[in-house]
């Protein structure tokens, strides 16, 4: 008897980190405007934001709860090992159970997908008879290191050569200090680097597809050269709607004349020090450039009073700066008056800019940050590295944030800026590279969703598979 389709639908499965969570929940909206029925969960802990209103139908947060997972105000949610031995021991029932309840309410998973380092989740769903992919948040450009190194398609050098170099087809040469951050260079004991041989060292037998945080045209080369070994769709850049209440920072960037202010952000992870705080507060003053500073509540937290107070008051005192807690950073770097970026370089941060077209200051700390912040400087050319060796002083930002506002190659790297926002928009666009991208998966994922999966059987089982 012929099965009826139904509406597929899509399971994503999140790390609790915020720039693990906001990639794959702007994905899972994409989903949802195209028909598809997404259901976001991760084990929330205290400090993460989630949108559970995105403004589009189809679109659901649970949060991944039972099996002994902790609450989400749990001290032992801050240590961030102590986080993924608990969710890899942990997490899998929950998820067996979350999958179980969806099909017993008349909303069978057809789909799993999964960010990097929670392999357990594509454990779970093989085990089930579910379809997977993964979201790769990084570049292309990372992936492909790290997929040459773990199938020894490329000869990589030692960690302690300072001239050695390494060459992968669809990427320039890139020299150790470039690759040397990333986990294939940690001990073979690092949790994180266990996790990622997990997740990447058999991907082709794990995973129907790899969707990337990406464009074509921001890696046309990397991406071809990818997908002769793995299913490479890329689905970026993934932005913020830009829909939605607006903070406070968007009333004050209304004021500032157009291309004026430099942002400094530097992720959700990134400490800033007693020494290196005051250092960015007099660096930032002595711009005399309007600036948004975001320093987190957790990085004030681990200041002294004193700093704190000295920090904020040198910022602040010269009439141009605000600093905040927190904001919508895309948001902010789509508003016209943002004309520089001082950034740590994480992969989201890195595509943010560039769809928004704003130059910036690299000042890459650890793991990709490095090869991101070559490719925003020596490939697509739309900044300048910032201070070398952190922690910056006063004195290098305020030089490295001159070059790019106002140094004799200002004008060519904001050119070249405004290009690449016009091509992630076009990329985005009905039609486009990236919305064909997500399409072909979607036309894909929907042949899958019929009346009875395989694994719908087991509900009421109690067998996994």
């Amino acid at each position: 008897m012929p099965t009826t389709p139904v509406q597929p639908h899509v399971l994503l499965v999140a790390t609790p980190f915020q720039s693990h969570v906001n990639p794959l929940m702007r994905l899972g909206r994409r989903l949802a405007a195209k028909g598809v029925l997404v259901t976001f969960t991760t084990a929330l802990r205290s400090g993460i934001r989630l949108d559970e209103n995105p403004d589009v139908d189809g679109f659901r947060v649970e949060r991944l709860r039972g099996g002994g997972l902790w609450e989400l105000d749990d001290p032992r949610f801050v240590d961030p090992g102590d986080m993924a031995h608990h969710l890899s021991s942990a997490g899998p029932a929950a998820l067996e159970a979350l999958i179980r309840r969806e099909a017993e309410a008349g909303r069978p998973v057809t789909c799993v997908v999964a960010n990097a380092f929670v392999p357990w989740a594509l454990r779970v769903a093989a085990d089930m008879g579910l379809p997977r992919a993964m979201l790769w948040i990084q570049s292309c450009a990372v992936l492909s290191v790290y997929y040459h190194y773990l199938h020894a398609l490329a000869p990589f050098p030692e960690a302690d050569d300072a001239s050695g170099s390494l060459a992968i087809p669809g990427l320039p040469d890139l020299a150790i200090d470039e690759v040397r951050p990333l986990l294939i260079y940690n001990s073979s004991q690092d949790l994180w680097r266990q996790m990622l041989v997990a997740d990447l060292g058999s991907i082709r037998e794990k995973v129907s597809w790899v969707l990337v945080n990406t464009f074509d045209a921001l890696e046309h080369e990397t991406i071809s050269a990818l997908s002769q070994h793995v299913p490479v769709i890329p689905v970026g850049p993934l932005l913020e709607p830009e829909s939605g209440e607006a903070d406070g920072c968007i009333e004050w960037l209304d004021a500032q004349p157009p291309r004026s202010v430099v942002l400094v952000a530097f992720g959700s992870l990134v400490i800033t020090g007693d020494e290196e705080t005051t250092e960015i507060a007099e660096g930032l003053a002595g711009t005399e450039r309007p600036f948004l500073w975001v320093l987190r509540d957790d990085n004030r937290a681990l200041l002294s009073k004193d700093t704190l107070d000295s920090a904020l008051t040198a910022a602040t005192s010269c009439g141009r700066g605000k600093v905040v807690a927190w904001c919508r950073q895309a948001r902010v770097l789509a508003h016209g008056a943002v004309g520089c970026f001082v950034t740590h370089c994480g992969w989201n941060s890195t595509s943010e800019a560039l769809a928004a077209g704003v130059p910036v200051v690299a000042c890459p700390r650890w793991s990709d940050q490095s090869m991101n912040a070559k490719f925003l400087v020596d490939v697509y050319r739309v900044g300048v590295r910032g201070p070398r060796p952190t922690p910056v002083t006063r004195e290098s930002l305020r030089l490295s944030i001159e070059e790019v506002m106002g140094g004799p190659e200002a004008e060519g790297i904001g050119l070249r800026a405004a290009s690449w926002k016009k091509r992630a928009r076009a990329a985005l666009a009905d039609g486009g590279s990236t919305d064909n991208g997500v399409q072909t998966f979607v036309d894909q994922i929907t042949k899958l969703a019929i009346d009875v999966p395989t694994w719908a059987r087991l509900v009421g089982s109690g067998g996994g598979g």
